[in-house]
């Protein structure tokens, strides 16, 4: 019989049991999966457990749910937790006033990919960025896929995960940081003065930056496209603007 408590891919814990007692631990939780048509016993339990403590539920096919516990009794519910800790904004500022240096953050606006997500981080640390604000919803969490294409720049980076990204971004912009939406139509990336405290917000891989962020967000800035596409890889894109804002820095 297999250990309910088993954990694959080092962020995934499956079986009912083992999920009701995580939930209950306080332990951060990134999502739980739930097998189409679950509904019965401790399924429900567990259902209301995410209502009460806010953590999103995702119903998959049971035979998807099956390929991610590679073999695993998981009993239709499994539980994504963090592959890191996260960090809170507060923590991200406080690290910057240490070093004694303009906060510099990036925002992500519900990236979906983990691999963009930690080449981002991967990225963001080479550059000397402060930390890194993610969004609750909509958004991959910090999973072991974010954990291994970062290359180990995750344990050096600070992740805050927030409910309301746009009520983040305006208390930022109260601490006179300045905030720039990576998307189309914008003024010219690298004619873009970067001084003083700076976030950066890189939209989703399909959509950009959301219009309700972009339109929180002081200015735009955009890189020419001089092919036949019309976007770039978030993760490329985002790497870019955050080097000449990290040149503009060592000047």
């Amino acid at each position: 019989m297999k250990d309910e408590n088993i954990k694959t891919n080092d962020s995934l814990v499956i079986g009912r049991n083992a999920v009701l007692e995580l939930l209950k631990s306080g332990r951060e939780v990134e999502n739980v999966l739930i097998a189409k048509g679950e509904r019965e016993g401790s399924i429900n339990r567990i259902a209301a457990l995410c209502k009460e403590k806010k953590i999103v539920i995702k119903n998959v096919d049971r035979r998807k749910l099956d390929s991610l516990c590679a073999g695993g009794n998981h009993q239709g519910v499994a539980a994504n937790v963090p592959a890191h800790e996260y960090s809170s904004v507060e923590d991200i500022l406080a690290f910057a006033e240490e070093k004694g240096e303009a906060p510099f953050i990036i925002i992500c606006d519900e990236i979906e990919d983990s691999h963009n997500l930690g080449a981002i981080i991967r990225t963001a640390e080479a550059c000397g960025a402060h930390g890194i604000i993610i969004p609750k919803r909509r958004n991959v969490g910090l999973n072991f896929i974010v954990s291994k294409t970062s290359c180990g720049a995750l344990e050096y980076m600070r992740v805050a995960r927030v409910t309301n990204l746009a009520s983040t971004i305006d208390e930022l912009k109260k601490k006179n940081i300045w905030v720039y939406a990576a998307d189309m139509d914008g003024q010219r990336w690298d004619k873009t003065d970067y001084s003083g405290g700076a976030a950066l917000v890189v939209g989703s891989e399909g959509n950009g930056v959301g219009r309700l962020i972009k339109e929180k967000c002081d200015v735009t800035v955009s890189l020419p496209m001089l092919g036949k596409v019309n976007s770039l890889n978030a993760s490329v894109a985002a790497g870019i603007i955050m080097y000449e804002i990290a040149r503009q820095r060592l000047n």
